[in-house]
């Protein structure tokens, strides 16, 4: 695929996405590696944005460089926005209750502590994700190791089987303490995410490294 036809295919899925407003998301293409730019009014938007863009078949890396910009001017003090991240964090019911920390500064947002679970994690970072007010959000919640993960590789590579999405020989799954690194090749970003997804629901998993390229 050209870097015109994928341009092309990246500012229609753009448009497609109900979710924000292409209006003002520039795309450029560079051997496959896309750049966004331009301007949104909130960060799920941003983040949605680069998530669309990801779903685009020959999309090979992607360089994002949207600005948030809050409609007229209208900002969200930290506080107010650490409050409500611990409000809607305490609401989830799949969020295990005291164990994520907030920090919120110049209206970046950081998550910490730790879970069970990389669900629970990924379930707190959607949860504020969503917050008015936030320019930028970083992930550092933890999972908790647990000690009778012996079998993580099997588990890992028989989920991999089961999905009619993913070639699983393609895919080469090693393990160290409960860290996976990811190695291989797969046709589209999606199949990458998907993987990594498959990789982190295995029980006694702390870390993925994916090193998984797209073909």
């Amino acid at each position: 695929m050209s870097d015109k036809t994928l341009k092309h295919a990246v500012e229609e899925e753009l448009d497609w996405e109900p979710s924000i407003d292409s209006e003002h998301i520039g795309v450029t293409v560079e051997d496959g590696v896309v750049t966004l730019s331009g301007h949104v009014s909130t960060y799920a938007e941003k983040f949605t944005a680069e998530k669309a863009a990801k779903r685009v078949k020959g999309v090979r890396a992607i360089a994002q460089e949207i600005e948030i910009r809050f409609p007229n001017d209208k900002k969200t003090s930290d506080d107010q926005i650490a409050k409500r991240a611990l409000d809607i964090i305490a609401w989830d019911s799949t969020i295990p209750k005291d164990k994520v920390l907030v920090k919120v500064q110049n209206g970046f947002v950081t998550l910490s502590g730790e879970v069970d679970w990389f669900y629970q994690r990924d379930d707190a970072e959607h949860a504020v994700r969503k917050l008015a007010g936030i320019k930028g959000l970083s992930n550092e919640i933890r999972i908790k190791p647990k000690a009778y993960a012996y079998d993580i590789k099997e588990r890992i590579e028989t989920a991999l089987k089961r999905n009619a999405e993913l070639e699983a020989d393609s895919i080469k799954v090693s393990v160290l303490d409960g860290r996976v690194t990811l190695d291989g090749k797969v046709k589209a970003w999606y199949e990458r995410d998907l993987a990594e997804r498959t990789a982190w629901s295995a029980p006694g998993v702390v870390s993925v490294v994916d090193h998984i390229n797209i073909a």
